[in-house]
């Protein structure tokens, strides 16, 4: 057996992390999620009549992949924004491996401090929050 030098083991953890997420988009394109029930529904929605941070996202996502940006934001601007960036940190990732380059996943895990994970934190209750509101939840409502 040949031993598997450190470009083929990076561009395999790539491609693989590629075909996961490929194979997730694949099924909420083809399980519409506009589709009352067809994901199921939210506990914290059902339990509380409003909507979590993720409520949208799985229509964000699929509107994405419909090309329908802007009604991406209406479902969930938070998640947008989270499949873009999950995409191009994908794509510079796959790229570094493919042409036998340090990947650039160590230094953005490197990167993640207690401020950061605080900050986000904070963003995302304050997202929630204005989900809520009714003069910005039809903005950022689900």
């Amino acid at each position: 057996m040949t031993p598997v030098g450190p470009r083929a083991a990076r561009t395999t953890a790539a491609l693989a992390t590629g075909l996961v997420g490929a194979a997730g988009l694949a099924a909420v394109a083809l399980r519409d999620p506009h589709v009352p029930g067809s994901w199921g529904t939210c506990p914290v929605l059902a339990l509380t009549g409003l909507p979590c941070p993720g409520c949208g996202g799985l229509r964000a996502t699929a509107d994405l992949l419909a090309g329908r940006p802007l009604e991406a934001l209406g479902s969930n601007a938070l998640a947008v924004v989270l499949v873009v960036g999950a995409v191009a940190v994908w794509t510079v990732w796959a790229l570094a491996a493919v042409r036998g380059r340090p990947s650039p996943v160590p230094r953005l895990v490197a990167a993640v401090t207690d401020r950061r994970v605080a900050v986000g934190a904070v963003l995302l209750v304050a997202f929630t929050v204005l989900r809520w509101l009714p003069a910005t939840a039809p903005l950022l409502g689900p």
